[in-house]
């Protein structure tokens, strides 16, 4: 997206929010409970004239959907460096991006990080601002995984990578200045699943689990039919049709949507998981299962912070540049990371 299109976006979000609400067609919008932040509700009614992701090919969808998270894109963190490289993964080389902060605290553990985007589309590009803020807020070195797609790379490719990076940067951490063997896993949305999935893989191989997961809206059960699926299906920017379609470009015919791997959520047993930080989004159709998600490690023991913010929606991390609230939950959701790296999660 050009820079002054960027720019008329950002201004007309600078509106109040009378008029943001009249600019999208009505007035306060009140769902289950919850009221949706003025801003989203203006970017939704503009998303509402563009066609439906799962209307257009697989390319045009990745197209559109970073040209859209390109407009509401908030700028990187001050004083973030990264660097871009490849590690080999189990079908090939993995692009990583690494994140180091101005002020690292050098007994914090390294942050490995997948982007959302269903598994179909999402790139580095997708969670680059949000990787900056938690490296600078969490004062920890973050790895960005660009994993596998499908309907390329169907179930269960982008899991594998993510896994194998996982391993990369536990067993490399020094190289980043992290302690010693120590990481964290992390993603948002699909991101969040493949985290999830990540921890319950480890402790079925018996190796030790990482040091904290960061699970931002996960999509942790693919046959999820909870009431938020219907009350939140149509909100922006993720419809329950749209997770239909990912669904059905992620799994072969073969696949069970109940397999752990798959639909975290479903496993039996959560016991002896990484402490976790859990965030789920008011206006969100997988609020219910993050939700689930987080009570259910709890009951299993687990040490569980959880934290929903009821009037802002999915892919609040890529929405930071044009929603104030977002950009204050993200920080907010890095420093809950920083306070899970000091122990501090009951």
């Amino acid at each position: 997206m050009a820079p002054t299109q960027r720019l008329v976006v950002r201004k007309l979000l600078t509106l109040p929010a009378p008029i943001l609400r009249l600019m999208a067609g009505g007035g306060v919008v009140y769902q289950g409970g919850r009221t949706l932040d003025p801003r989203i509700q203006f970017l939704a009614a503009q998303a509402r004239r563009q066609p439906r992701l799962e209307t257009l090919p697989v390319a045009e969808a990745r197209a559109a959907s970073d040209a859209g998270l390109a407009a509401v894109a908030g700028d990187p963190e001050p004083g973030v460096t990264w660097e871009d490289f490849a590690i080999e993964g189990p079908r090939g080389p993995i692009p990583i991006r690494a994140y180091r902060p101005p002020s690292q605290d050098l007994g914090a553990p390294m942050m490995v990080y997948a982007h959302m985007g269903g598994g179909v589309i999402g790139a580095l590009a997708t969670s680059h601002v949000f990787c900056t803020i938690l490296a600078a807020c969490a004062r920890c070195p973050v790895l960005s995984v660009d994993y596998r797609l499908a309907p390329e790379h169907r179930f269960p490719a982008g899991l594998e990578d993510v896994l194998a990076a996982y391993r990369f940067g536990r067993d490399s951490a020094e190289r980043f200045g992290a302690a010693a063997g120590k990481a964290a896993i992390g993603g948002d949305s699909m991101g969040g699943g493949f985290a999830a999935a990540v921890c319950q893989q480890l402790r079925r191989a018996g190796e030790p689990q990482p040091e904290l997961q960061l699970l931002i809206y996960p999509w942790v059960d693919l046959g999820c039919e909870s009431a938020s699926m219907t009350i939140y299906g149509e909100s922006y920017p993720l419809t329950r049709p749209l997770l239909k379609w990912f669904a059905g470009q992620y799994l072969g015919p073969q696949d069970d949507p109940a397999d752990p791997r798959v639909s975290p959520l479903e496993s039996d047993d959560l016991a002896g998981l990484a402490p976790a930080v859990v965030v789920t989004a008011g206006f969100d159709p997988l609020v219910d299962q993050g939700q689930a998600y987080a009570r259910k490690l709890k009951a299993a023991g687990g040490h569980v912070i959880y934290r929903c913010y009821d009037s802002l929606s999915h892919a609040i991390t890529a929405l930071t540049g044009a929603v104030p609230c977002a950009d204050v939950a993200c920080r907010e959701i890095a420093g809950l990371v920083r306070e899970g790296f000091e122990g501090r999660i009951a």
